[in-house]
């Protein structure tokens, strides 16, 4: 059995508001019958828990869980060391040709450079000569400067920004906690980045549909990064998204969908860059359109939000607690706990807790809804955290279910046209479950 987690009133509770998976989900059985978990090739690791913005959409400093004050602010040489050995560990032990290091906070940078330089030698000089490290650090910009862009680039740490658009405007709830905007000091970190597209990772930005989607496009696109994510702000069924009509996960089935704001904005952006001209200047990919466009064509997918290619991340805090990924946080609270510590124990035992292989087990962690739904092999369910409903888990639909339906078939008639065929079938067909708990 998976061990009990060190908060016992945490690890009862959250049996209590998502049975499935904590309760539910019979992970002994699913080993027994053969399915076998896919090992961690992605490490997010706390630099710091604490951050000088207070954005005021954050699920992490505004959202169920407080957890954040449970951790030592600044992560320790001992904890940095010992976590560099369970990388390694893991890492031997299912022979990994790569591992991708995700330096978080918080803030990361509020522990200056130095201490992010010296996680990543750290772990470079434990882990195996035939295993690839590839290093970033998601900042918010503020503090990033020159001298600590090339302390950064010297170790090979790119550099992702998150931003909600390519102006002032669009940034206004980015601000600290006087109130200040933060726009200043951020746009000075894209332009730097710009300058050295060697560190530029890309840019992160929360969708927020009251704002002008061609102009954040356009406005995002101007800073030159790379790589452009564009998130759909974390909400569920028991804590819907802003400007979100939701009824009940029962009521989200093709056809019964109602109005859909994120969708619609999403597909706005995809037009206008889907339509692009080379002579414009370099195009960012924007993961989410190319995951989808991937999935149409009968490819994997490589993220998350969508598609049914199995999760193998995992958090690290700044005290060594594994964690499950800071998105469970805007569910309930504790909902990331796994009573799990590096230094007591293995990644490898991480891949049981019910909260890890319910990500990994595609169609089967997936309900009646889904598995009945058109775009079910392209959309997948959504965002793990996106389908959590109070007193009954994440065995649910994504409260952006049909937002998500609309992007891919509007993703899916362009394609279509685009190559002159028939349109994809965005209904590209799944393996059946392995197991069904």
């Amino acid at each position: 059995m998976f061990p009990v987690p060190c908060e016992q009133s945490r690890s009862t509770l959250g049996r209590f508001l998502a049975p499935w998976p904590l309760s539910v989900l019979d992970v002994h059985t699913l080993r027994r019958t053969g399915l076998r978990p896919v090992p961690m090739h992605q490490f997010t690791l706390k630099v710091h828990s604490r951050c000088n913005l207070t954005c005021t959409y954050c699920y992490i400093y505004h959202g169920v869980d407080g957890s954040w004050r449970d951790h030592p602010p600044r992560v320790s040489a001992s904890v940095m060391g010992q976590t560099a050995h369970r990388i390694a560990e893991h890492a031997r032990t299912h022979e990994l040709s790569e591992v991708r290091i995700a330096l978080h906070g918080g803030e990361p940078l509020l522990s200056g450079p130095g201490v992010l330089v010296d996680y990543i030698r750290t772990i470079r000089t434990v882990l195996p000569a035939d295993c690839a490290l590839r290093a970033t650090v998601q900042t918010n910009g503020t503090l990033l400067t020159e001298k600590a862009l090339a302390a950064l680039a010297k170790e090979g740490i790119r550099v992702g920004l998150s931003l909600d658009g390519g102006t002032s405007a669009f940034n206004r709830r980015r601000v600290d906690h006087a109130g200040r905007s933060s726009w200043r000091r951020a746009v000075r970190a894209a332009r730097l980045l710009a300058r050295n597209p060697q560190s530029y990772a890309g840019l992160l930005c929360t969708v927020d549909v009251t704002a002008d989607p061609g102009e954040v496009y356009r406005s995002l696109a101007a800073l030159r990064p790379p790589v452009l994510d564009l998130l759909l702000p974390h909400g569920n069924w028991s804590n819907p998204p802003p400007g979100l009509p939701v009824r009940a996960p029962e009521a989200a089935r093709t056809g019964d969908r109602g109005s859909t704001p994120y969708g619609d904005w999403l597909a706005a952006v995809f037009d206008v860059w889907w339509g692009s001209k080379e002579g414009e200047g370099a195009l960012p990919r924007i993961r989410i359109f190319s995951e989808i466009i991937a999935l149409l064509l009968g490819l994997p997918s490589a993220l998350e939000a969508v598609g049914l290619s199995p999760t193998a991340a995992i958090v690290v805090e700044t005290d060594g607690e594994i964690e499950q990924l800071d998105s469970l946080k805007q569910t309930y609270e504790g909902a990331v706990v796994t009573g799990l510590n590096v230094f007591r124990n293995t990644f490898d035992e991480s891949l049981d807790h019910p909260g890890v292989a319910a990500r990994q087990i595609g169609v089967a962690a997936l309900g009646a809804t889904c598995r009945s739904c058109p775009v079910m092999a392209v959309c997948g369910g959504g965002n793990y955290a996106h389908r959590y409903r109070e007193g009954s888990g994440f065995r649910h639909p994504s409260v952006y279910c049909g937002d998500l339906e609309r992007l891919i078939r509007h993703v899916a008639a362009a394609l279509g046209s685009a190559t002159g065929s028939e349109r994809p079938d965005p209904a590209v067909s799944a393996r059946p479950p392995t197991a069904m708990p």
